[in-house]
């Protein structure tokens, strides 16, 4: 059923914004979930956290008149409850029938497409290369970004076409132009907004070594290679090549402070090497992983910093509430970053996640090889990420 489609409840229903609930988890409250989409769906993307009850009864439960008392035993009554959906409209029905029946209940707005909304600006307090360094955080996929300003520039590494207003509405807050929107790589798990702040007057920036892989637009944007720098007031942005997680993917050293290294190291794992040639190229392509790793990435000052283009579940953020950490920490709390080549690629290929969702049909897009509105963009991308190589966290290991 579309959401259109579920009769408006005869009680009025509270509705609590997406931004308002992830305040209420994030500062730690109790939050009780009623998640009425499909188990399917529910499995494989839910909001989660250590302070959330989360419980999955999906909406069709609720259209008969008499509700089946073994469902309404799984939802609390002496706490408030929040439902959720996919668009919006399922949950009000939902939490409409509840609320008949006495039963203290709001709903998300939007539902998961609402979550999926959220995008959070955090500034990056141990850099301390020239100007300021922010990173984006989009919790619904755990998707990481970068704007490096200064001097009246900045510059910003691996945006979202979904949020390419928010990048120049931020740029004008901030008085400065957005110079460079670089890309680490071909992405898997989103669609990539460099060609859309291209269009908007910003310099695009793809690896001139991911060109290969098919990418039509080559020719219209300015292609990075090893070495090569850009320069953001007094910050410089140099490129480094790190083949692994595919063959195309670039790291970016912010101003010698911070490596942001896409989907080569998180703070919590290291990539999956099987979305470019699939299982079959995997051990090549993570032996790659391990001489970019060993030579080109563990090789800087310890103190520098490593953000990644994506966060997990398993990830712990830093005091100043950002996913990065310095390169000598993760060495002494990752054993996969100190192991021999062999016991590398065997750790890598054990423990894989489920390939993101619709990573084909992102890739295509990515290489502009798919053309899709924003609405199907958008769609596309909802659910997590899934580009670390292992479903747990290797830090601390």
């Amino acid at each position: 059923m579309d959401a259109e489609d579920f009769p408006t409840p005869d009680v009025d229903v509270e509705t609590i914004a997406p931004d308002t609930l992830k305040e209420r988890i994030d500062a730690g409250e109790a939050v009780t979930l009623l998640d009425a989409r499909m188990q399917s769906d529910y499995e494989e993307w839910r909001i989660d956290g250590e302070n959330v009850t989360s419980i999955n009864v999906p909406y069709f439960e609720f259209l008969d008149d008499e509700i089946d008392g073994d469902v309404l035993e799984r939802i609390p009554e002496d706490r408030e409850v929040t439902v959720l959906c996919a668009k919006g409209g399922a949950s009000e029905y939902v939490a409409g029938t509840l609320a008949e029946r006495g039963y203290d209940v709001n709903h998300l707005e939007e539902g998961m497409n609402g979550w999926a909304g959220i995008y959070e600006a955090v500034e990056v307090a141990d850099y301390d290369g020239a100007g300021t360094l922010v990173q984006y955080q989009r919790p619904s996929s755990g998707c990481l970004g970068y704007l490096l300003y200064d001097d009246g520039e900045a510059a910003i590494i691996d945006p979202l076409r979904a949020f390419t207003d928010r990048y120049l509405d931020d740029a004008a807050d901030l008085g400065v132009d957005i110079e460079y929107a670089l890309d680490t790589h071909i992405h898997a798990d989103h669609i990539s907004g460099v060609r859309d702040l291209d269009a908007e007057g910003v310099e695009g920036v793809i690896p001139e070594a991911a060109v290969d892989r098919g990418v039509t637009y080559a020719d219209e944007l300015t292609t990075a290679a090893d070495g090569d720098t850009f320069q953001v007031g007094d910050a410089a942005i140099e490129v480094v090549s790190t083949p692994g997680h595919t063959t195309g993917m670039t790291s970016y050293l912010v101003d010698e402070s911070l490596l942001a290294t896409g989907d080569g190291l998180f703070v919590e794992s290291v990539a999956r090497p099987d979305l470019e040639e699939g299982d079959d190229g995997a051990p090549d392509a993570a032996r790659m992983l391990y001489e970019s790793l060993q030579e080109r990435v563990l090789t800087l000052p310890d103190d520098t910093l490593i953000g990644g283009a994506h966060f997990s579940d398993a990830a712990e953020p830093a005091e100043d509430g950002t996913y990065t950490a310095p390169i000598g920490e993760l060495v002494e709390e990752m054993d996969a970053l100190t192991m021999e080549e062999d016991a590398f690629v065997e750790l890598i290929l054990s423990d894989m996640p489920p390939r993101p969702a619709n990573y084909e049909d992102i890739i295509a897009t990515n290489l502009g090889q798919n053309a899709v509105d924003d609405e199907e963009a958008f769609t596309l991308e909802l659910g997590p990420n899934n580009c670390a190589a292992s479903q747990d966290s290797l830090a601390g290991d």
